[in-house]
């Protein structure tokens, strides 16, 4: 894959209240086993952490290498080892899903 079509993705975690400090731990290895899975551009994730409808919310902000790399990702053991416990630390809130994805462009 190469940088030629990064595609940047906004990414909400409604993390179940008391699980914060696990959730941070692995949403700290999330973009970096990314990264060494060749999936994101070399530009570090943005992370932010709120409260939302009495419970922690965080935003992470990556790019991925190209359209299909989030495809790749899915299939990829090393990087479902992270995602399944975040997955597991997540709930519904205020008729929102667990987590989005939500692919983003730059206004020109």
């Amino acid at each position: 894959m190469s940088e030629r079509n990064p595609v940047t993705v906004v990414c909400t975690y409604r993390v179940k209240p008391g699980q914060s400090d696990e959730f941070e731990r692995l949403l700290r290895r999330h973009w970096t086993t990314l990264w060494k899975q060749g999936l994101v551009t070399d530009e570090r994730a943005l992370v932010y952490r709120g409260t939302e409808d009495d419970g922690p919310v965080y935003v992470e902000v990556f790019q991925w290498l190209s359209a299909d790399a989030s495809d790749l990702a899915h299939t990829d053991p090393t990087v479902g080892a992270v995602w399944g416990p975040m997955t597991d630390l997540c709930e519904e809130r205020g008729g929102k899903p667990a987590m989005q994805f939500l692919p983003v462009r730059p206004l020109e």
